[in-house]
């Protein structure tokens, strides 16, 4: 198995197991110890409230990771959704989604999502819904283009020559059929929504203290790193790190894709 695929698989475990486990070792405070260098006791040294950076990094991946695979679930929904609807009606339909795609692209995503959290107000909810509103476009276009050539194919037509329904040639058919573009930009979203959250956390604008994210983390290590380098150092590797395992991820389901083909 490959580097990166262990590496997300401990953090996926992480994240699942990090509420029950992780999430009151994570708050405890002890002043005496504010700002400690990394050690046996403290693998990741200490913040400065005296509280253990590693279990904090370990709790805070529950949020940061569930935050954005809840963005991307729905992104994928929402863009797989009207991508299959767009290439499979065509005409009004798909003049109107291509019209949304357009229009959303013009904007600029984080100076929107900035926009939106800030009408809204910063919450896990908010965060989820804003980051999945503001990354659908391109699963919709690349849908789009499968579906395109799909319909024409002979499983397709025999489908509606047998009566099949047009929802069941979409959600039987034609979209389980793009599921192996799917997978691939489904993966490198994720990388994306991880650093999105980070970046509004890091501006105190996504998850809100004293619930630990990555990004909030980054935020805390900011105001100490002359001091302790350490706690800006270990949150901003790991975010560093699976980004990096997502992306080569990504490249290596797509590469597998073509060979495939």
């Amino acid at each position: 198995m490959r580097f990166e695929k262990i590496w997300l698989l401990v953090w996926v475990i992480l994240a699942a197991v990090s509420p029950a486990v992780f999430m009151e070792l994570a708050t405890k405070m002890n002043i005496s110890q504010a700002l400690l260098a990394p050690s046996f006791a403290h693998w990741c040294g200490t913040d400065s409230l005296g509280r253990d950076l590693f279990f904090r990094i370990l709790a805070g991946s529950s949020v940061s990771l569930g935050v954005s695979a809840g963005a991307v679930t729905l992104a994928l929904f929402l863009g797989a959704w009207l991508g299959a609807v767009a290439g499979y009606f065509g005409g009004f339909r798909e003049r109107i989604i291509q019209g949304a795609i357009d229009l959303f692209l013009c904007f600029p995503t984080f100076f929107l999502i900035l926009g939106v959290i800030a009408v809204m107000g910063p919450s896990l909810w908010n965060l989820i819904w804003v980051i999945a509103i503001t990354g659908w476009m391109g699963v919709a276009r690349l849908v789009r283009a499968e579906v395109l050539t799909l319909k024409e194919r002979e499983f397709i037509l025999a489908a509606k020559a047998l009566g099949a329904s047009h929802g069941r040639i979409l959600f039987k058919h034609l979209i389980p059929n793009a599921a192996g573009p799917l997978r691939v930009s489904g993966v490198l979203a994720l990388s994306s929504a991880i650093l999105i959250e980070a970046g509004l956390s890091f501006l105190g604008i996504g998850v809100q203290p004293p619930t630990p994210s990555w990004g909030n983390l980054l935020m805390e290590g900011k105001a100490v790193m002359g001091a302790a380098w350490w706690v800006l150092f270990f949150p901003g590797a790991t975010v560093f790190m699976t980004v990096l395992s997502l992306n080569r991820l990504g490249e290596s389901l797509a590469h597998g894709r073509r060979t495939d083909s």
